[in-house]
């Protein structure tokens, strides 16, 4: 099995550019397709935040509804789990006051040229949304850290201890070109938020940017993130992999991954299969495997951890960004991607596949 549907075109639906996709499964079987709606092509160019849903896997898709929006200001980096004893959804966003940008942002948690970190949710499966609820104060160091993004991506919910049912929210702080990674997590299902300690790495080489993490077997939590270090450029285009034993609060230093090529770019990390469930563990991997340009998308599976990528598989030879991995109903596999013919960002569409077609048969 394998296909692509068109989910957001850009110039459709009353917006100009969608980026940055998330995309979830409900408690209900709903897929939900989030993105940034913007003005422009730029980063920060007055965008809002919308979810598309789709309630037959994906086969058709409703209008966009309008989940979070500030006139000229903008919200980015949409960051979604779903809290599975309830079904509540929660989306992590930040606001950037117009007209700044991420490079123009100052350290703080109040003020005109802050950047600030929100929290909302769903309680009618993606329907209608509460308003932004302001949880920089608890997710944000006050001093040196301009810039903070959520994911891009997903964030999850612990199953295991320590610290079971715990939320996770993967983050990076800036300022820009000094990125650090940490997460934000929740112990009571988001009432209230904490931060753990950034993710060491070797200070000449700085630490990484966009970032997603899963849950191991073991209970411990795997941060992957997008490369910003190295010293030659041929040697920055890898994975950068960490792993904390408390529930993200500290980490061991991080390493790369040599199998996982990237031309920096966000990725998709996600947990398939579990063996609290019965089944062997499956993580999943999507990325632009490529060192030179955003293409070539292609899904990696691992069998045993991340440690190693067992089989891949090219779901898009030509123009890929930013990706987001979900599974759906019967054990099926979706991919939501930036693609285009003329540049990258022309639409976000969700890639369908099974095991039998990732692994050619080897697994199902």
């Amino acid at each position: 099995m394998f296909d692509i549907i068109d989910v957001y075109i850009s110039g459709e639906e009353g917006y100009h550019t969608y980026r940055i996709p998330s995309i979830i499964k409900t408690n209900d079987n709903t897929l939900l397709a989030f993105a940034e709606a913007r003005k422009s092509r730029k980063d920060v160019s007055e965008q809002n935040i919308v979810v598309k849903r789709s309630d037959d896997n994906g086969n058709t898709w409703s209008s966009p509804i309008l989940v979070a929006e500030d006139g000229r200001s903008s919200y980015a980096n949409p960051c979604s789990v779903v809290i599975k004893d309830t079904g509540k959804i929660l989306l992590f966003l930040q606001h950037y006051p117009y007209p700044c940008r991420e490079r123009d942002v100052v350290p703080g948690i109040e003020g005109p040229k802050v950047c600030r970190n929100f929290v909302l949710f769903s309680e009618d499966d993606g329907k209608t949304w509460s308003n932004p609820r302001n949880i920089t104060e608890s997710t944000k160091r006050s001093t040196s850290v301009t810039s903070i993004a959520s994911g891009p991506g997903i964030a999850i919910q612990k199953r295991r201890d320590p610290y079971k049912g715990r939320i996770i929210v993967p983050m990076n702080q800036g300022p820009w070109g000094k990125w650090k990674n940490y997460a934000v997590y929740s112990d009571n299902n988001g009432k209230t938020w904490k931060y753990g300690n950034t993710i060491p790495t070797r200070s000449k080489r700085r630490g990484g940017n966009e970032v997603q993490m899963v849950e191991l077997k073991d209970g411990s939590v795997m941060a992957n993130a997008r490369n910003f270090g190295g010293w030659f450029l041929n040697k920055k285009k890898y994975r950068k992999v960490a792993i904390s034993r408390d529930g993200a609060e500290t980490w061991g230093n991080y390493r790369t991954d040599h199998t996982l090529i990237e031309p920096h770019c966000m990725a998709s990390m996600f947990r398939f299969t579990d063996p609290i469930d019965g089944f062997k563990s499956r993580i999943l991997f999507s990325n632009p495997a490529s060192k030179y340009r955003r293409c070539n998308g292609k899904v990696r599976i691992s069998y045993d951890e991340g440690n190693s990528w067992k089989y891949s598989k090219v779901l898009c030879p030509g123009r890929f960004t930013y990706s987001c991995l979900v599974s759906f109903q019967n054990y099926n596999i979706g991919c939501l991607f930036e693609t285009g013919i003329h540049d990258n960002h022309e639409k976000i569409a969700l890639a369908r596949f099974d095991l039998d077609w990732l692994t050619d048969g080897q697994d199902s």
